[in-house]
């Protein structure tokens, strides 16, 4: 991963077309991965080193992110905002069941009286917490996540953000190698070049933390079943075309061979964390500064304490 602090964008080996497909299909899953709520829930247990109580939560993708339960019971009286993805209009088809809104459409929550709210009604600085759980890989840049997310807050609002590092199923890279195939997906992020990214974006004090989750399932079929529940290949370089069977039975059969014992197929993923505050707006200095009266008021009031 290669990252250009001096204003343009990071690079990343990804096919963005492909991405928005898989997140278009995870928008439209029954429900959200297992694995997505298990990381929220360990997000939330940092929640309480942060004593501001926000008024308004956004839960950034929140139908993926199988957090906003989670966010309720950690905020019960605060308003919680639930925004999803894009569902582009051209391939936009009615589905069977209630589906989350589309982008920038958000859901606004006061105990259990729902009301759905357009883009313009989400102004900039208009919520205290911005949580993005298990969505960061699924953008093309993440800057631009970040850019968002820190138009979102209000002064001294913070951000905290789950997301897979470069850590990830590293034995399932080591099958394809061996196999001579493509890359089986497109490369995560190390949490040092998030960080960087984050100071980038305008965001304060960025506290980033990683673990590795080990999890097993009965067999090859089994993990590979939820793994595809987890995304899908954006790899450029990803072979094209539909796989034959003797492809998926060499993959199951490759991923057999380093079951346990007892038939057991482990795999290891790298979850990253991170939170940062969004701080108080700098002046520049230069020989003539332009400063919005709103940025002075701001400053004027000076910082609430964060922690």
């Amino acid at each position: 991963m290669n990252t250009d602090l001096t204003g343009s964008k990071p690079a990343r080996t990804i096919d963005a077309a492909a991405l928005w497909r898989i997140n278009q299909r995870m928008q439209c899953a029954p429900q959200a991965p297992w694995l997505h709520g298990e990381v929220g829930r360990r997000m939330a247990q940092r929640l309480p080193v942060i004593r501001l109580q926000p008024a308004r939560v956004l839960d950034w993708w929140s139908f993926s992110g199988g957090s906003a339960d989670g966010l309720r019971q950690a905020y019960p009286h605060a308003e919680l905002l639930l925004l999803e993805p894009a569902v582009h209009p051209q391939q936009a088809v009615k589905p069977a069941t209630p589906r989350p809104p589309p982008w920038w459409s958000v859901q606004r929550w006061r105990g259990a009286k729902p009301a759905t709210l357009t883009e313009s009604d989400l102004q900039p600085g208009a919520v205290e917490l911005v949580w993005a759980n298990m969505g960061l890989h699924r953008w093309a840049d993440p800057q631009t996540a970040f850019q968002h997310w820190y138009r979102a807050l209000a002064v001294d609002g913070f951000l905290m953000f789950s997301t897979l590092g470069p850590g990830s199923l590293t034995a399932v890279q080591a099958i394809y190698s061996r196999l001579g195939w493509p890359p089986p997906f497109a490369p995560f992020v190390d949490m040092h070049d998030l960080g960087d990214m984050l100071v980038a974006a305008g965001f304060a004090d960025p506290v980033m933390d990683q673990e590795l989750l080990t999890l097993t399932w009965p067999d090859a079929q089994a993990a590979l079943q939820e793994l595809r529940q987890l995304g899908g290949n954006a790899h450029p370089a990803r072979e094209q075309g539909l796989r034959t069977r003797r492809w998926r039975e060499a993959l199951l059969g490759a991923l057999a061979e380093r079951a346990a014992p007892d038939g057991r197929v482990e795999l290891t993923l790298e979850v990253v964390y991170g939170h940062a505050f969004k701080p108080l707006p700098r002046a520049r200095v230069a020989p003539t500064t332009h400063v919005p009266v709103e940025d002075l008021r701001r400053m004027a009031r000076g910082s609430r304490p964060r922690a």
